[in-house]
């Protein structure tokens, strides 16, 4: 559908409505959006994308992530668009922290249907925002709104946050359609998270390093990342061995950035040595090491490339594949919780940091096993231990409560000492 204009609030949230009931219909999460400029001009409508065919294709294709990449991916093909802080997007559901930590970092505007009392980013409704790192709070509370809905059923509620922007002529939403898009979610989400707790546990997966070198599977890896395969460790326990991989993709990163400083006003900001995660898999081996692509979207970080790219390439190699082929596919390239990210630089307290701890989350999308609590290292912090846990704790419930995301630094000094050396 192709819709050109629209001055409502309560017309562009039946479109993005109308997205998520078609979300719902592919079997991923029932949400949908839309972006429009500075005049109510529709520039873009999609919904979420984190499943396709029954299988998980990117655990960050949210429909708010999904929109701003198009944004950068527009302006870079040449296309005139109005500067973020002229955008607005409209969601049926209260962003997640990986959305809302890519909303800030672009400096987009936000208008959000219906709340999420577990992952929203205003999940208790009071639109301060204390989910938030405070130097983001002020920010949130300027362009996330959060409009009245009209009835009275449980769905009625008072404006909050702030105004809508001021094209908008009506600035309400009708409780039907409010309703519409918190239930398109409801129906969705246990399914979907379901998907993600159907791989295997870690005493089913089998060691990647025994395949042969042609085997479809190595393959595919070797094609995205020469280097898979190439570099192995004790489980769980990075040691200098990675330094290399790791300084290469950060020399990648800087030379994106140089290259990209126009992308955005601030999401590269945070990193300033260069961005760059591995993904270790259940028995050591390097799988991927990857920088970010900043220079294509401001907020491609090197997480967010990571952890798309292993998911599509698992995508790639069970789809349409029969259920053999699925299995094997399951049993070497298990998830990414039965292995270990290491990110060369940990968290901190801006807005694409922000947006990697709730896509890291996403990727997750439910408790880590018990033996694997420290799935998420970094070699170097950038914030002190109390002031990260702090950060976490003060997270949506899903995030501190179910997934207990818990950022470690990674043990082995020598690692540490090569990612702080000189280049």
């Amino acid at each position: 559908m192709v819709f050109k204009k629209t001055i409502d609030v309560q017309a562009a949230v039946a479109i993005a409505a109308a997205e998520a009931i078609a979300a719902k219909t592919q079997g991923t999460f029932g949400v949908g959006g839309l972006m429009l400029d500075q005049h109510g001009n529709v520039l873009k409508s999609l919904h979420n994308n984190v499943v396709l065919h029954g299988l998980v294709f990117d655990p960050t294709a949210h429909g708010e992530r999904q929109l701003i990449d198009w944004y950068y991916a527009e302006r870079a093909r040449g296309r005139a668009l109005p500067p973020p802080e002229d955008i607005t997007i409209v969601t049926t559901l209260d962003p997640c922290c990986m959305c809302s930590g890519a909303i800030l970092a672009g400096g987009f505007n936000v208008v959000a249907a219906a709340p999420d009392r577990i992952a929203g980013i205003n999940y208790d409704e009071a639109a301060v925002f204390e989910a938030l790192p405070a130097g983001l709070r002020a920010q949130a509370q300027r362009s996330f709104s959060y409009p009245a809905v009209l009835g009275a059923s449980l769905y009625a509620r008072a404006g909050a946050g702030a105004t809508p922007r001021s094209f908008f002529i009506g600035k309400t939403i009708a409780e039907a359609t409010q309703a519409l898009c918190a239930l398109a979610f409801e129906a969705t989400s246990r399914e979907v998270v379901a998907l993600f707790g159907a791989d295997r546990a870690r005493d089913q997966l089998r060691d990647p390093a025994t395949l042969a070198p042609d085997h479809r599977i190595v393959r595919a890896l070797k094609q995205l990342h020469p280097d898979a395969l190439t570099y192995r460790c004790a489980p769980h326990a990075p040691d200098a061995g990675l330094a290399p991989f790791l300084l290469q993709a950060m020399a990648r990163d800087q030379g994106n950035e140089k290259e990209g400083h126009h992308a955005s006003h601030s999401a590269g900001a945070a990193v300033s040595k260069g961005d760059a995660v591995a993904l270790l898999d259940a028995f050591g081996n390097l799988l991927l090491c990857m920088s970010g692509k900043r220079a294509q979207s401001g907020i491609r970080t090197a997480f967010m490339e990571i952890t798309r790219a292993y998911a599509q390439l698992r995508y790639k190699l069970m789809d349409g594949a029969t259920p053999e082929e699925q299995e094997e596919v399951r049993r070497y390239l298990g998830h990414p919780r039965e292995g270990t990210f290491v990110f060369a630089h940990g968290p901190d307290h801006g807005a694409a940091s922000f947006m990697d701890l709730g896509a890291w989350a996403s990727t997750m999308e439910g408790p880590l096993p018990d033996h694997n609590p420290h799935q998420f290292q970094y070699v170097t912090p950038r914030i002190d231990a109390a002031a990260l846990a702090a950060l976490c704790a003060a997270m949506p419930p899903l995030y501190r409560d179910v997934i207990r995301l818990h950022p470690t630094q990674v043990r082995d000094q020598a690692l540490v000492a090569a990612l702080k050396r000189p280049a």
